[in-house]
């Protein structure tokens, strides 16, 4: 979930693209207000040490607010 944007998608994809490379194809919701969007990816892992890699790169993306 991070701020609305447009490049929100386009930073999570290329975030995942270079730690688990993939057809991803992001489902992008609106809140409310329209302040955020959520962002969903399904994505396949190799290990937990794999799935903390991905959560902590997207944490790192500036307009990414919370990774779940």
């Amino acid at each position: 979930m991070g701020l609305a944007h447009e490049d929100l998608p386009v930073h999570v994809v290329s975030c995942l693209q270079e730690h688990a490379p993939g057809d991803y194809a992001p489902k992008v919701k609106p809140s409310t207000k329209g302040n955020y969007h959520s962002v969903s990816v399904a994505v396949t892992v190799t290990s937990k040490e794999h799935m903390e890699l991905i959560y902590t790169e997207l944490a790192k993306i500036e307009l990414v607010r919370v990774v779940l």
